[in-house]
C-alpha cells in the first residue's frame, strides 16, 4: 500500500531543470547553509538569553520594575544581535551580490563586475586577525582596484570553517549566478 505523504521526494526524479513555481529569482537569498559555528553561537546567545528574560521576570516580581526593564531589555539586545549573526553572509540575486557582515552591508550588481573567482592566499581564521592559507571567493569589478579587492568569503569563516566542500558547492552557485545574470563574467 503506498502512502501518499511517503512519496514526495518523487518530484527530484522528475525534470531537475525546471524552476520551481515559487522560485523567485529577483528574491536575495543565501547559497549556502549557515555553518556549524554560526549556529552554535547562535544558539549559545539564545540561551543566555532565555536566562536573561527569566532574571528580568525574577527582577521585575522581585524588586522594581525598573530594573526588570532594563533586564528585559539586555535580553532584547542579545537576541537582535543573535538574528544579525544569523543573517551575516553572502546573499545573491539576479540584481546582484550582497555581501552582510555584522555592522554593514555592501551590495555590488552583476553589471561591473569582471570576474568573480577563487583563489588561494592568507584568509582570517573566523573572522579574527590570524591569518592562515585558505581559499577565498573574489568579486573583480571594473570600478574598483584590484589589488584592494574584500573576499566575499573564505574557507575559514564562520560558516565553512572545516567544511571544504561545502565552501567549493557554494562558490560555485555563486560564480553560477554571475556568469548567468553578469554581462562580461
Amino acid at each position: 500500500m503506498p502512502l501518499p505523504f511517503l512519496t514526495a521526494d518523487r518530484a527530484f526524479d522528475q525534470a531537475v531543470d525546471e524552476a520551481l513555481p515559487f522560485d523567485d529569482r529577483d528574491r536575495w537569498r543565501r547559497p549556502y547553509r549557515p555553518g556549524p559555528w554560526r549556529v552554535g553561537t547562535a544558539a549559545l546567545l539564545l540561551l543566555l538569553a532565555s536566562y536573561v528574560l527569566v532574571a528580568a521576570v525574577v527582577i521585575a516580581a522581585a524588586e522594581t520594575t525598573q530594573a526588570g526593564a532594563l533586564c528585559f531589555g539586555a535580553a532584547l539586545l542579545i537576541i537582535a544581535c543573535t538574528l544579525r549573526l544569523l543573517r551575516v553572509g553572502v546573499w545573491v540575486s539576479a540584481r546582484g551580490v550582497r555581501q552582510v557582515s555584522f555592522f554593514r552591508t555592501r551590495t555590488a550588481s552583476w553589471d561591473p563586475a569582471v570576474s568573480v573567482r577563487t583563489v588561494q592566499q592568507p584568509v582570517r581564521w573566523l573572522g579574527l586577525p590570524r591569518s592562515v592559507q585558505g581559499q577565498a571567493l573574489l568579486l573583480v569589478r571594473r570600478d574598483r582596484v584590484q589589488e584592494y579587492v574584500t573576499p566575499l568569503m573564505t574557507s575559514h569563516n564562520a560558516d565553512f570553517l572545516a567544511r571544504t566542500e561545502a565552501f567549493d558547492r557554494a562558490a560555485d552557485t555563486i560564480e553560477a549566478w554571475a556568469a548567468e545574470y553578469g554581462r562580461a563574467v
